[in-house]
């Protein structure tokens, strides 16, 4: 009867009374309601979650922690993530939990202390389980996490965080449990905030008043700052460190440990190691070599900021002690390999400046330059000075040589060679895997990782190809292929299967879930008649091409097989050879199998037609085939082609994007799903709901109409400028394989990649980066072109220009500078225009980069150029970076005139 009383007070909800019957049972009882507990978890975790199925869950959770007779079960009760937002209290959970043994809680108390963070096992459980079995405190993430929020969160009596920490009986082993934590340092800022009450001032205080081990807390923090992490958590340390003060003695014991952090640590970390390090350098407690050693791993970073501060420190150190020369000049000239000129220029000018210095220590000359045969010291410092110079930038290197008193001979050669990508080379496809073991793995690879068009083809050619020859054999070894796929097991009639594919043919999917009849016929009957159901968007012409050839390949495996498909391409690019295609048509002649229509017209827009002689003698052996798709494809080939229709330039608010006028060929006799490629696009037309998510598709929508990829790039205009203009994402992973395409190189494909230069998203700008590349190693990239595309978005507004010069150093960083110029010659004069006209600092935000890119460029690929509206940049006064880097940009391009 208990038991049953049990179930009718949990059912209830009646936690109270489910309690007080618990108390009076023996293990031997509790254990035998178990069964009954479960059963009622398992119904209530299919329920609908509402007032009526929560109602139960506080009851259930306590009951089931109670009748658990050993820890881990009880463990595993209590933070099952069925429960977890409808649990019992902590008062509960303790009051039938603490009639058990204490090494029994203490074994549940550290079981659910080390569960994860996400478990959220109430701080109060916890600390009241430490409490009952007087175990030691856990220190796991889970009670310090719980621990924290416990002691920021607003008590009754109130008082500062520095009183609620006095009151804490456990405090020395949760700080020091937090410094040992991984990811618990963002609740610092969270809960307690950064004013006078933080937490920050509150362990300073502790720590003065010797509540708390001082020195123990800044090893800590000195200990955490050295093991690294995330921005985010390091700066929680320095703040804390901060609020700690370290005494001179302190910070001088620990020199090892901030010449470290200066090197290694992230900007915030170094930035406070570099203060300290400099107050102590500047106080004479720093030794020459421990300045050098410091300097060295300092000015090998990138942060210009940490850069530009070192250097400056080590000219006040140099100006103060002058035979510091030898020592120090040769870390200084370790600038010279920084990827910023500025730091290159900042380096070169300390290292004149006290050139005169090192030679004096030498007796040698008092003209400011080096001369041969001096003693070693020095001549160690002069070889190292030289080895460096090679590292400058050409403009400089040459005003450093003349200072050092070099020999010129270094100098020569100065104009270096162009670096490009070696061009990707077209591979033929493989045939289709002769059994259907070898085919199950690559279809089982495609649906886990996706595979490019080589293996897409062939995985569709074979799954037709065996569906023809041994039905049943291709389902029994795809079995374990598809036994996880979304739509397998589900029943014929269920609606989200069939509108899913009605929508999409989902890849390879539609295909394997016609195989095995999980998509209905009338379904794929609809799809094959009239295309996909849902909205129309820019992307539908080409991915309802792609899907049409799949929803036809699907039907005819449950009506009519094909015994191989036409369209498999013959190369990787998707061009198919005309004699293949000839082949398979005289075997389908010869089977007497009927062509599918979608799959015919496929083939049409991939045969190649690039060449007299072939495509002659194919056309005649077409005709002697005597079919209608012999006498098509004859006239196909004899057309003139492939053919690219006429485009029109656009501007809409602050996109610039293409319209395309009607290409008549992909009209007439090609197949209904396949006649949208060749009608107009606009970009004024209204767009619906776009589900095109990814690059998935994309790069099947380039094989679609190989050789024409213009009509792809200018159907993924709009998304390239949305992810500009709105900081999204956008699959600019199919910028290379446009370049890499066949067919040319147009208004549309130097508008994406214009685009993809100046995205957000520093993986799309790379994207954008190898296909200019790709581009430029095929001979396919119209520099000017593309350089006034960049203008006139940055003009417009459309593109940040410090964006644009990461993508552009980026790309001259590979050795293409002599290309990188090219295109920067075409962008610089828009740029420059508006500063001319006083645009403000629009114009001057990021112009600064872009010129130090283009000065290196011309200095390292001897570009000699007028620029217009440079000469007024250069002129004026001042030494902002716009102006310094466009006087070095003018030396580089006209140094006779400069001379």
């Amino acid at each position: 009867m208990s038991d049953e009383a049990l179930m009718n007070a949990v059912r209830a909800g009646r936690t109270v009374e489910a309690a007080g019957l618990l108390d009076g049972m023996t293990d031997a009882e509790r254990r035998s309601c178990l069964p009954a507990l479960k059963e009622l978890r398992k119904e209530l975790r299919s329920a609908p979650w509402n007032a009526a199925s929560r109602v139960a869950h506080p009851a259930l959770h306590a009951a089931g922690a109670a009748c658990h007779t050993g820890a881990a079960g009880a463990a595993a009760w209590i933070a099952g993530a069925g429960m977890r937002w409808s649990q019992a209290s902590p008062g509960v959970l303790l009051h039938v939990l603490g009639d058990r043994e204490s090494d029994w809680l203490a074994d549940l108390t550290h079981r659910l202390a080390a569960r994860p963070t996400t478990s959220r096992v109430p701080f109060a459980l916890l600390s009241g389980l430490v409490g009952l079995s007087g175990c030691p405190v856990p220190t796991t993430d889970a009670y310090v996490e719980g621990w924290l929020l416990h002691v920021g969160s607003s008590w009754p009596g109130g008082g500062s965080v520095a009183q609620r920490l006095r009151k804490e009986p456990h405090l020395s082993e949760m700080i020091s449990a937090f410094f040992e934590s991984a990811g618990l340092t963002i609740q610092i800022a969270w809960v307690f905030g950064d004013g006078p009450g933080s937490w920050y001032n509150a362990l300073a205080e502790l720590a003065e008043e010797g509540t708390l081990d001082r020195k123990v807390l800044v090893d800590a923090c000195v200990a955490r700052l050295l093991r690294g992490g995330v921005p985010a958590d390091q700066r929680v340390f320095v703040r804390l460190l901060s609020s700690l003060a370290p005494t001179r003695d302190e910070e001088r014991e620990r020199v090892a440990d901030w010449t470290a952090l200066a090197c290694q640590a992230v900007p915030a970390v170094a930035w406070h190691a570099q203060s300290v390090l400099a107050s102590l350098a500047l106080d004479d407690e720093l030794t020459l070599r421990q300045l050098a050693e410091m300097s060295s791993g300092v000015l090998f970073r990138t942060e210009k900021k940490l850069v530009r501060a070192q250097l400056v420190l080590l000219g006040k150190v140099l100006r103060r002690d002058p035979s510091a020369a030898d020592v120090l000049l040769p870390v200084v000239a370790e600038a010279f390999g920084h990827e910023d000129t500025e730091m290159q220029e900042r380096a070169l000018k300390l290292v004149e400046r006290h050139a005169c210095a090192l030679s004096a220590s030498d007796g040698t000359s008092s003209a400011g330059t080096l001369s041969a045969g001096t003693p070693s010291a020095s001549d160690d410092a002069r070889g190292r000075l030289a080895e460096l110079t090679a590292d400058l930038s050409p403009g400089l290197r040459l005003r450093a040589q003349q200072v050092l008193g070099i020999e010129a001979a270094v100098s020569a050669g100065t104009v270096q060679e162009e670096v490009l990508p070696p061009v990707p080379e077209r591979e033929r496809l493989a045939a289709a895997p002769e059994s259907v073991a070898e085919l199950a793995e690559e279809v089982s690879a495609i649906l886990a990782s996706g595979g490019g068009v080589a293996a897409f083809e062939r995985a569709l050619d074979g799954l037709v190809r065996h569906a023809h020859r041994d039905r049943d054999a291709l389902v029994k070894a795809l079995g374990p292929v598809v036994a996880r796929c979304w739509w397998r097991d589900r029943e014929p009639s269920y609606p989200v299967v069939n509108r899913v594919f009605r929508e999409s043919a989902q890849g390879l999917e539609v295909v394997l879930a016609s195989l095995f009849e999980g998509v209905g016929m009338d379904t794929l009957h609809a799809a094959v008649q009239h295309g996909p159901a849902g909205g129309d968007c820019h992307h539908t012409a080409l991915s309802r091409a792609v899907d049409a050839r799949l929803w036809e390949a699907a039907h005819r495996l449950r009506t009519d097989p094909m015994p191989f498909l036409l369209a498999t391409p013959t190369w990787d690019s998707g061009l198919l050879e005309p004699d293949d295609l000839v082949e398979r048509l005289t075997e389908y002649r010869r089977l007497d199998a009927r062509p599918g229509p979608a799959d015919f017209a496929q083939a049409l827009l991939r045969v190649r037609r690039d060449n007299a002689a072939t495509v002659a003698a194919a056309a005649a052996r077409a005709r002697t085939l005597g079919s209608p798709e012999g006498y098509r494809l004859a006239q196909w080939l004899t057309s003139e082609g492939p053919l690219l229709p006429v485009v029109r330039r656009r501007t809409h608010g602050l996109r610039v994007l293409l319209e395309l006028g009607e290409l008549e060929e992909i009209q007439g006799l090609f197949a209904r799903e396949f006649r949208p490629l060749g009608r107009p696009l606009t970009v004024f037309k209204d767009r619906s709901y776009c589900r095109h998510w990814g690059a998935t598709d994309q790069q099947h929508w380039i094989a679609v109409v190989p050789g024409r990829r213009e009509l792809v790039a200018a159907r993924l205009l709009r998304d390239f400028s949305t992810a500009v203009l709105e900081d999204g994402r956008v699959g600019a992973a199919v910028l290379p394989l446009l370049a890499e395409a066949d067919g040319t190189a147009g208004e549309a494909l130097h508008l994406c990649v214009a685009y993809g230069l100046g995205a957000r998203h520093p993986e799309d700008r790379l994207a954008a980066v190898d296909a200019l590349l790709v581009l430029a190693a095929r001979g396919q990239l119209d520099a000017g072109r593309l350089g006034a595309d960049l203008g006139e978005l940055v003009r417009r507004g459309t593109l940040k220009k410090s964006r644009l010069a990461e993508s552009i150093r980026t790309a001259a960083a590979t050795g293409a500078y002599a290309t990188v110029w090219a295109v920067l010659r075409g962008l610089l004069p828009v740029v420059l225009a508006d500063l001319a006209d006083g645009a403000g600092g629009a114009a001057v935000r990021g112009l600064g980069d872009l010129l130090a890119v283009a000065a290196d460029c011309a200095e390292r690929s001897g570009a000699r150029d007028d620029l217009p509206h440079l000469a007024g940049a250069a002129g004026q006064r001042g030494s902002s970076r716009v102006v310094i880097q466009a006087r070095r940009l003018r030396t580089a391009l006209t140094p006779e005139a400069v001379a």
